[in-house]
């Protein structure tokens, strides 16, 4: 039985938990579990929603949320993260689980298993646990494929379904603009529409990570693939229109991140980015969101002048 107690120990804790983007993404067959055997390169990103978990007097596991449609139950990605946690380890203890999301919803952006992740990491800390990185990626398999990268982030190689995830080379900072568009795409959707034969270029991973050792961010452009962009453009021809947009204002490179919809586009100079924000939000509709931020990575954070780590995202 773990439970809470004494005025020594954290009665709460906070985490961030931070969108990814998607690097490449190659497509194999489809497993006897139903899934499709991927190799992914994932990136995580300066754009992340606050989870803040709260140990409860009662047993019962409680959710909240900043935007109201969002399901805060055993729907939630979230929450079932908690309650396996709960049953794994005999936590007698609830939690109240407050969710301030900026990710968008439904976007390729693994906003929902970051936030699974993030409440993995901090029931380990707020019940003592004692987990190590890799129990909790152990855990947050059983969950979702996303979920235990969305443990460690940075820069990873995901394989498998996805929950095979080792760490590479960070990759060079970049400044990147997210566009998502006003409609969203399932992933069980995307990979039902995946056609191998429409995806006629596959990701070179082995060009990917010489460019991301060398800090070649123009490389690192023109290496993106994303093999479930073909019918996701072919349903949805504005993300190809996003694509094209942002390499002629500058991008090093554009791809669709996920299961889409969101657009990024990686930029050097933050100048070109803040101008494909605000073209962006000028001839996209309003319900389109646009945003930019940076790279992150877990390992040796940028600092400010002041010696504190940056700031969210700048979503001029």
């Amino acid at each position: 039985m773990v439970e809470v107690s004494g005025q020594s120990k954290p009665k709460a804790v906070y985490q961030r938990a931070y969108a990814k983007i998607n690097l490449t993404i190659e497509i194999f067959n489809r497993r006897p579990d139903g899934y499709h055997e991927v190799s992914m390169l994932m990136q995580s990103v300066r754009l992340w929603d606050d989870v803040k978990i709260v140990a409860a007097q009662t047993p019962e596991i409680h959710m909240s949320c900043n935007i109201p449609f969002l399901k805060a139950d055993e729907k939630n990605i979230a929450y079932r993260a908690a309650k396996l946690m709960q049953e794994r380890f005999s936590i007698q203890q609830g939690v109240l689980i407050e969710l301030g999301k900026q990710i968008p919803i439904a976007a390729g952006l693994a906003g929902g298993s970051a936030d699974a992740a993030a409440v993995i990491r901090g029931m380990n800390r707020l019940f003592h646990l004692n987990l190590s990185a890799a129990q909790m990626m152990q855990i947050g398999a059983e969950i979702g494929s996303d979920v235990p990268f969305c443990v460690i982030g940075g820069t990873c190689l995901a394989t498998g379904r996805g929950e095979k995830v080792q760490r590479v080379k960070p990759m060079p900072d970049a400044h990147i603009v997210l566009i998502k568009p006003n409609f969203g795409i399932s992933t069980p959707w995307a990979y039902e529409h995946f056609d191998q034969k429409a995806a006629e270029t596959r990701p070179n991973e082995g060009k990917m990570l010489e460019a991301i050792e060398r800090r070649d961010l123009a490389a690192v452009g023109r290496e993106l693939v994303n093999m479930l962009e073909p019918a996701a453009i072919q349903e949805y021809p504005v993300i190809a229109q996003i694509k094209e947009d942002l390499l002629h204002m500058g991008a090093a490179g554009a791809a669709m991140s996920g299961s889409g919809p969101t657009v990024f586009g990686l930029f050097s100079r933050y100048d070109q980015a803040r101008a494909a924000v605000r073209l962006c939000k000028g001839k996209y509709p309003w319900r389109y969101q646009v945003m930019c931020c940076r790279v992150y990575s877990p390992v040796g954070r940028r600092r400010n002048g002041k010696g504190q780590s940056s700031q969210r995202g700048d979503t001029l």
